[in-house]
């Protein structure tokens, strides 16, 4: 066993081998030693090898899945050798032959279909680059729902795509990873290498005509030799780890770059589009709009908000379909309830054609067929929109297959077909009988007893049973001379005979006797031939069941995104050619709904125009920490993404003209692992911005030069927005506590100066959040420290060198004489000041408010207006 144990090893080196064995997965050597410490079991030994001894250790058969998803989710790849026959078959070759093992399946990030390893609202991409000569592609799949695409793709965007996709996995030509290493390292995707030979682009082309049973690839799109290899690749490491069984691919999809928005991964992060900065859900954009109810719907959700669209008609369409559902309520309504019915067909078809489903994914089929078709009728009965009718004519035409499905089913089915019992009663008379007989196998022996006395005349005859015979006819030696003699002796064949009994038994006695003890048996094979059987049909209408769930997926999100409208008062933007940028009442969707929740102030909305017909319109935004300027930038951001991917908007009024690229530039990090400080950072990312960014570009900056020295971040930040204004030509909004710029708004006739409004209260600032036209002479920062809660001795230490400061530059003096001329810093809290006297409150002591009638209290307030000019 050993020896088969490390041949099967040896072929699959890199990856944890699970080794079948009984009802375990055994992992033995370096394995055992891995898994062990990875899956926090323990780690024993079993016999030796080369004088040691053999570490070992294993998971249960039945338990494996959550195991896989660690040790997926620490790195490791998993080899899962089964056994390829039983014990006993092995014993016909030899007393000790070795069961025959064999790896079935390589398990890796990219290649998980069961439901219990994969995010069921996510999609889960394989992603494989190939550059052929000067020409380069990235092709992506999504095996559990059967996604495929491929886009041309030089080397330098394969970062922002990589953002984008958020592939589990990315496989590249053996050799080539040195190249590709720090890229797909920064998006946290595991890359794996292949051998060149598989991204052969001849080979390619013959593998995937192959694939799709094409004589050609032109019925798909015209494919450049790079795209074909990307696709190749990919089909061969899907050969390779699924051992032959390829999953169900749709036809591949070409994708253009200027098909949708640009997003690099530091506006993707910064925004926080479907990841919070914190790595979680909660908080980002997507888990405010996901309102979706199936897991179809959620994925095309995030595909939709991290993939914006620059085609006008496509937005048009999906706004067209949101605003029906906004205004027919009561139809919406309906869908929705329909969907919440619907359970994953894309990725219950996947796991049927990998040959890995069970009676729940064909239960799956049929329940979201029913649902189609329901959702179907609902859509008849309206005038839809051109979106909403393509998806609704998807929905139906599934009528043969639903009534063999509906037929062969029973209503709720087990997980495993191995378990049996999926398959309904009276669809098959065979597993009818053979179920009767597993089932009621004492009855039928009763009828035959009754059968045989009747017919023998002998009301004493019985049929038992004993592990020797069997069952048999029993009767007294007194009746046994009748069964002996003619015509029963033709009939009942003599077996035993003892001291008072004798036992005798038929053809029928011993075929039914057969048919009963092999009967539970016989009903497990009939439903597994049954159960292939419905595979097969449902593979047969697999391409229109996959464009049914397309159609799910879309009333999903169209609905799902008329409610969030409708819930939260959003409204319709207007998007065109043109380069109007005008929001009224814009609100940070995010912000706002975290307000609510804790049940505190409302967000203030805001204008913001950036509209241009030449040349640059870019606000400078000034005013102090804390008042809200980055939430200002953020929300003008997402709303321009928000209304190109098809969504109502969080605002009063929008009207955007269509952005190509979105670039953003705010807060703070650093990358210590890479040599990156925090300004080394800012500095790459606006460098991006500076390099990409067109004149159909929507900016939003941050603080740009506020990690080094003053005069220096100054200069930075004055060449930035000279830049965007002349180079770029972008829209654009620069938030910036540099005073100095908002005097480029008088020489600069694309730059408008704006301000968060702030008011000073008795040494306090109050922060109203509201953006307005015009400049801030201050920045507020040693309130904000204050507020922040900075010792009191800091705080006024502050607010003296600021004065001083202040001073210095007014008067022109020098620095160091200010330092010269400034007292040591005092740990000791600053003296509190004493009041100073006050009539009116001397006045106050001696009132008693409960003794007061209306007429005192009115004089009262009298005498104290007048104390209080004293």
């Amino acid at each position: 066993m050993m020896a088969q144990y490390l041949d099967i090893k040896a072929a699959h080196a890199d990856a944890l081998l699970f080794y079948r064995m009984g009802d375990f997965y055994e992992m033995f050597f370096d394995d055992a030693v891995a898994a062990a410490e990875a899956l926090d079991i323990a780690l024993t030994k079993r016999g030796k090898h080369e004088d040691r001894d053999i570490p070992m250790c294993g998971v249960p058969v039945h338990a494996a899945e959550g195991y896989l998803l660690t040790l997926i989710r620490k790195g490791f790849r998993v080899a899962v050798c089964e056994q390829m026959e039983s014990p006993a078959e092995a014993k016909k070759r030899g007393y000790k032959s070795v069961v025959k093992r064999d790896v079935v399946r390589l398990v890796t990030p990219g290649t998980l279909t069961e439901e219990s390893l994969l995010e069921a609202r996510r999609h889960n991409f394989l992603a494989a680059y190939a550059v052929v000569r000067d020409a380069a592609a990235l092709a992506w799949a999504d095996i559990s729902t059967g996604a495929f695409h491929v886009m041309p793709l030089a080397p330098v965007r394969l970062g922002p795509e990589l953002a984008r996709l958020a592939p589990a996995e990315m496989v590249v030509a053996d050799g080539s990873e040195g190249e590709f290493a720090e890229i797909v390292s920064d998006m946290g995707v595991p890359l794996t290498p292949l051998g060149r030979a598989s991204f052969d682009s001849t080979a390619a082309e013959k593998r995937l005509c192959a694939l799709f049973n094409v004589g050609a690839l032109d019925a798909f799109g015209s494919f450049t030799r790079a795209e074909v290899s990307a696709m190749g690749g990919l089909i061969d490491y899907l050969e390779i780890t699924q051992k032959g069984k390829l999953p169900l691919l749709q036809p591949p999809v070409k994708e253009a770059e200027d098909r949708v928005v640009q997003i690099d991964a530091a506006t993707r992060r910064n925004l926080e589009l479907t990841r919070a900065l914190s790595g979680g859900r909660a908080g980002s954009l997507l888990a405010v709009l996901d309102r979706t109810v199936t897991p179809g719907g959620a994925r095309l959700l995030e595909q939709r908000l991290s993939s914006p669209s620059r085609d006008l008609d496509v937005i048009s369409n999906r706004l067209d379909a949101v605003s029906f559902a906004t205004e027919d309520r009561l139809t919406a309504t309906d869908l929705r309830e329909a969907l919440r019915k619907t359970p994953d067909l894309d990725r219950a078809l996947s796991r049927l054609a990998l040959e890995r489903g069970g009676p729940r994914d064909l239960a799956a089929i049929r329940n979201g067929l029913t649902q189609a078709e329901a959702i179907s009728q609902i859509a008849e009965a309206q005038e839809l929109p051109h979106l909403l009718v393509q998806s609704a004519s998807t929905l139906s035409g599934f009528d043969n297959l639903l009534s063999l499905l509906e037929a062969a089913l029973v209503a709720e089915p087990p997980l495993l077909a191995r378990d049996g019992g999926f398959i309904a009663e009276s669809y098959d008379s065979e597993l009818d009988e053979a179920r009767t007989l597993r089932d009621e196998g004492r009855s039928v022996i009763a009828g035959f007893q009754k059968k045989y006395a009747e017919h023998t005349g002998i009301a004493s005859l019985k049929i038992k049973h004993n592990n020797v015979l069997g069952y048999f006819i029993e009767t007294t030696a007194t009746h046994a001379d009748k069964m002996l003699g003619a015509p029963f002796s033709e009939t009942y064949i003599h077996r035993q005979t003892t001291a008072n009994q004798v036992r005798f038994t038929t053809v029928e006695l011993s075929e039914i006797e057969t048919r009963i003890l092999n009967a539970g048996n016989l009903a497990l094979e009939i439903e597994k031939r049954l159960y292939q059987r419905l595979s097969v049909a449902i593979m047969d209408e697999a391409a229109e069941i996959n464009q049914a769930a397309r159609g799910l997926a879309e009333i999903d999100l169209t609905t799902a995104l008329a409610d969030l409208a409708v819930a939260e008062n959003w409204c319709r933007p207007s998007v065109d050619t043109s380069r109007a940028f005008e929001i009224t009442g814009g609100r940070h969707p995010v912000v706002e709904q975290a307000l609510r929740q804790q049940g505190g102030e409302s967000f203030v909305a805001n204008d913001c125009d950036l509209s241009a017909k030449n040349g640059a319109a870019i606000w400078l935004l000034t005013g102090p920490n804390m008042a809200g300027k980055s939430t200002f930038l953020r929300q003008n951001a997402l709303i321009a993404l928000l209304a190109q991917m098809g969504s109502y908007v969080p605002a009063d009024s929008a009207h955007i003209g269509l952005v190509s690229q979105l670039f953003s530039r705010v807060g703070a990090s650093d990358d210590l692992a890479r040599g990156r400080s925090t300004f080394m950072v800012e500095m790459v990312e606006t460098a991006a911005i500076l390099n990409q960014a067109d004149d159909r570009a929507l900016v939003i900056l941050d603080e740009i030069g506020r990690g080094t020295a003053t005069y220096d971040g100054l200069s930075i930040a004055w060449a930035t927005l000279e830049h965007l204004h002349a180079a770029n030509k972008s829209r654009a909004l620069f938030a910036t506590h540099y005073h100095e710029l908002t005097a480029l708004a008088g020489k600069l006739t694309g730059v408008e100066n704006a301000t968060v409004s702030v008011k000073e209260w008795e040494g306090e600032v109050i922060f109203l959040h509201e953006v307005r036209k015009g400049a801030a002479d201050r920045s507020y920062g040693v309130q904000v420290a204050q507020l922040a809660g900075l010792p009191a001795s800091v705080v006024e230490r502050a607010r003296t060198v600021l004065e001083q400061l202040e001073k210095t530059e007014r008067e022109g003096g020098k620095q160091q004489t200010l330092i010269d001329d400034l007292p040591l810093f005092s740990a000791a809290p600053p003296p509190v000041p004493k009041p100073a006297p006050s009539p009116a409150l001397d006045l106050l002591d001696n009132v008693l408010p409960d003794e007061l009638s209306p007429r005192e209290a009115l004089e009262l307030i009298y005498k104290l207006k007048e104390a209080a000019k004293t």
